[in-house]
């Protein structure tokens, strides 16, 4: 393509649009090609500005004000630097050295008509030189563009004039700007939870990206008067290895950003679910064993702002010194021979400290857990620590001094996961525990786990701590009441330390990890007990959280077992205490009032079960019997009849004695011998406050068994937008059946926050299920944009319980609306009966658990059935992904 030919055509046509379009189109082409190919982002972004120089330049110059000596057009912000990526934002300021005169209106009109016509994602301003200064003196962001400017077309002297103005203290001291630049920082960190972990990051907003290193130009440009940051090196102000970091970290988010707008075909910043893969792949990111080339570009990502991050801060406290606390006296607290605290920031006595006495890189984090009033560490020693992080060696983790300061940080009563954080952004906790340094950055691709492990890991940490302070007695009560109860918090802090730490390796990282944990154990000097309780603790991590959201903890059986693989009470109390600060720490969505009900559950029928002793399992027809005993007691007292009692109870099986407490079962009877010989559905609904159900709704249907009835009452309540968190179906030998589902509204509260809700709630499902051939079609909600993108091939395995006599189906698959009643007209298809389903969804993912029989309520035993069974489920659920 002739660039001299469309450049002329855009001077001499009588539309400069088609040329100007074409010009752009093949630039864009070419530059997004070069980038596929692996060139230089750095040179790609450059000339896309360049392009867009020559195109504005040309049309300009068409209209008549172009030769007037007062007017320009400015390019200012990123665009003023020379940067732009494929769809970035274009911002101009069309400057006057005094107003826009007469004959002008109609024509800037036109140019700016033009630019949009072009497709250009234009930002622009018109104003005179008063009004350029006024703007900058009264708002911040308007001041920041204009220190980054460059003459487009028109005369140069009118930019020049502005900058100087611009610059002065009369538009804006140094220290107001950066004050009010340190402000807008920490207020859009907040904004993505002051974490540089988001599952998607911003490359331009999210803490240590781009927008991080922009700041510091501008603070740069607008104190020092340098207009590179390249010029802090000359200055003395940056070292060589820390602008390298600086550059190389910008490029490497340059070229995410380049790609992803790419891919797009938009302004994005964002790096979405969408988009993560095909840039890994456009990258160059390739799957290593088990883990996705996804995976590996998102730790690339999470390592470079980890690593900006630590050197942003560096660079802004000298600042805060040079700017804020110029001329003011430091106030100098001594704190040992080797450190101090100067304006609350520690420091190193001299530079020198970690060279002549290397654990003093440990002792530092010691004090700062001992000393709570030190914000931070002071640059020079940040840098003086960089420069021996290379002492952290074989030697220096074994030695005494070093393990007795490690476990000190561990028993230091404080807000251990800040110090942790710091030992990490500086580079020292990975170093130390070199397994640690394997997972920092790691991320599993999926909705389920929303944090890298290092940050989850961190998290569980920061859990532990709080539940011992008031503020998560509300939350979780008992977990507040166990952790005081505790031997050593210390064994439990280093359970959780370690309890993540070999994913990503390949292999079970719960064994791998407690061999991790036994080695730090040993390394640190800790007792065979100790050791023995750690390493337990990490390769049992899941057991609990399993056992209570994949089994039926109504099961005497199922309770005896789980005791039976836990040694003693306190064995139970530390495992009580990690499973909840683990599930709590995995995503904000997964811990809600059911799960924790059912942890407690499990919790105090396991400590039943171990004071009772396991070797002695309970006699599942006593328990049956001391159930009934108790519920009749309590029908009598209502002056219920044995009579009636029996009639219902003869009806139903042995499992729904063992499924609800005394209470229900009274409760749900007497209820049922008050609807009597009512033909319609009996439909009880109430919020739930204790036992397992705590802060939920719960449904009770008494109606007449139909192999349809499961399929269509999920239909229905999913129709209802309610989720289901729990299903049991009781079909004994009678025409009824009893079905129980747990369910909460979309915004995950129970309905008795909307009373008129819960009433049309229950003449639905009485409408519905009075006649279950006029059910509707199962309504498909949109599926959301990241369910979508983690579709991945439903699995279904079989197993069978032989003490229950059912068949086990075990679901896995990803959620969407509407699945349950999928799953329950599948098992009408192949004439299933189902007696009990335990639903537990995680992220996007969905492990759901199904206790199954034949026609005649025995377990499965055909081989071919279960093979159908099979693949007729993977067949309905993938296909409606």
């Amino acid at each position: 393509m002739d660039l001299n030919r469309l450049e002329s055509r855009i001077r001499e046509d009588a539309s400069p649009a088609p040329a100007a379009k074409e010009l752009l189109k093949t630039r864009y082409q070419a530059d997004a090609e070069a980038f596929r190919q692996g060139a230089d982002v750095r040179a790609l972004v450059h000339s896309r500005a360049d392009t867009v120089d020559r195109v504005l330049k040309l049309i300009w110059e068409r209209y008549p004000f172009a030769d007037s000596p007062d007017i320009a057009l400015i390019a200012v912000g990123g665009y003023g630097r020379g940067e732009l990526h494929p769809h970035s934002d274009i911002d101009l300021l069309i400057l006057t050295r005094s107003g826009v005169e007469d004959g002008w209106h109609e024509d800037l009109s036109a140019f700016i008509t033009l630019l949009w016509d072009l497709k250009l994602d234009i930002g622009h301003s018109v104003r005179s030189m008063a009004e350029g200064i006024e703007a900058a003196r009264e708002d911040i962001t308007i001041l920041t563009n204009l220190l980054e400017t460059r003459t487009i077309a028109g005369p140069d002297d009118l930019r020049q004039e502005l900058s100087e103005q611009v610059y002065s203290d009369s538009v804006s001291t140094d220290r107001a700007y950066f004050i009010a630049k340190r402000q807008e920082q920490q207020a859009r960190h907040e904004k993505y939870g002051d974490t540089e972990y988001n599952l998607e990051p911003n490359v331009k907003g999210s803490p240590g990206a781009l927008r991080d290193i922009q700041t510091i130009g501008w603070i740069t440009k607008r104190h020092f008067g340098l207009q590179d940051i390249s010029d802090l090196v000359k200055s003395n102000i940056l070292l060589e290895e820390e602008y390298q970091i600086l550059l190389q970290g910008e490029t490497f988010l340059w070229q995410l950003r380049y790609g992803l707008q790419l891919l797009a075909d938009r302004n994005e910043n964002r790096l979405m679910f969408d988009h993560q893969r095909a840039l890994a792949q456009m990258m160059g990111y390739k799957d290593e064993g088990k883990r996705l080339g996804v995976e590996l570009m998102m730790q690339s990502y999470y390592r470079t702002v980890l690593a900006l991050a630590e050197l942003t801060d560096v660079i802004l406290q000298y600042y805060d010194e040079a700017i804020l606390a110029s001329g003011q006296e430091d106030d100098i607290q001594p704190l040992n021979k080797r450190f101090q605290m100067r304006n609350r920031y520690i420091e190193a006595i001299n530079n020198q400290v970690f060279a002549y006495a290397p654990y003093a890189i440990m002792e530092i984090f010691v004090l700062m857990a001992q000393h709570p009033d030190i914000k931070g560490i002071r640059a020079t020693t940040i840098r003086s620590l960089r420069a021996h992080r290379h002492l952290i060696d074989d030697a220096f983790r074994s030695d005494l001094g070093v393990t007795t300061l490690f476990m000190e940080l561990l028993r230091t009563p404080h807000a251990l996961e800040h110090t942790l954080s710091a030992m990490k952004k500086y580079n020292v906790l990975g170093r130390y525990l070199p397994e640690f340094g394997q997972i920092i950055g790691q991320m599993q691709h999926d909705l389920f786990h929303i944090y890298t492990v290092d940050a989850h890991t961190l998290r569980v940490i920061r859990n532990m701590t709080r539940l011992r302070g008031h503020e998560a007695k509300t939350e979780f009560p008992l977990a507040c009441r166990l952790i005081h109860q505790l031997p050593k918090l210390e064994n439990l802090l280093i359970a959780g330390l370690y309890h993540d730490v070999a994913k990503g390796r390949g292999g079970d990282h719960s064994e791998l990890g407690a061999i991790d944990a036994e080695a730090f154990c040993k390394q640190h000097h800790l007792s065979e007990r100790d050791t023995s309780l750690i390493s337990w603790l990490v390769e049992n991590h899941l057991l609990m959280s399993m056992t209570a959201q994949r089994k039926d903890i109504s099961d005497p059986d199922i309770i005896h077992n789980f005791a039976r693989a836990v040694p003693s009470q306190m064995h139970l109390d530390y495992l009580y205490v990690l499973t909840v600060c683990d599930i709590s720490a995995t995503n904000p969505k997964l811990w809600n009032t059911w799960r924790a009900s059912l942890l407690r559950q499990l919790y105090i029928e396991a400590k039943r079960a171990l004071r009772r002793g396991t070797e002695t399992p309970v006699n599942r027809d006593e328990w049956i019997q001391a159930t009934q005993s108790e519920a009749r007691e309590i029908l009598i007292a209502q002056n219920m009849t044995d009579e009636q009692i029996d009639t219902i109870w003869d009806t139903v099986d042995e499992d729904y004695f063992l499924q609800d407490s005394t209470v229900d079962i009274a409760w749900q009877t007497a209820a049922i011998i008050r609807h009597g010989d009512n033909p319609d559905p009996m439909v009880l609904i109430r919020d739930t406050r204790g036992g397992p159900t705590d802060g939920y709704s719960q449904i009770i249907i008494y109606v007449k068994d139909r192999v349809a009835l499961f399929a269509a009452t999920t239909a229905v309540l999913e129709q209802l937008n309610l989720n289901i968190v729990d299903a049991r179906i009781s079909s004994g030998v009678g025409d009824y059946a009893i079905s129980s589902y747990v369910v909460l509204d979309e915004k995950g509260q129970p309905l008795g926050t909307d009373p008129a809700r819960k009433d049309r709630v229950r003449k639905r499902l009485i409408e519905e299920l009075d006649d279950p051939e006029d059910y509707p079609d199962i309504i498909h909600r949109r599926t959301p944009r990241q369910l979508k993108h983690f579709a991945f091939p439903t699995e279904v395995t079989f197993s069978n319980d032989t003490i229950n006599q059912r068949t086990v189906m075990e679901v896995i698959t990803p959620d969407r609306p509407g699945l349950l009643a999928r799953i329950g007209q599948v098992l009408l298809d192949h004439r299933v009966r189902l007696s009990n389903a335990k639903i537990a969804t995680l992220g996007e993912r969905v492990e759901d658990v199904f206790f199954i029989t034949d026609e005649q309520g025995a377990p499965i035993s055909d081989a071919s059935l279960c093979r159908d069974l099979q693949q007729g489920l993977c067949k309905v659920l993938d296909d409606t992904q």
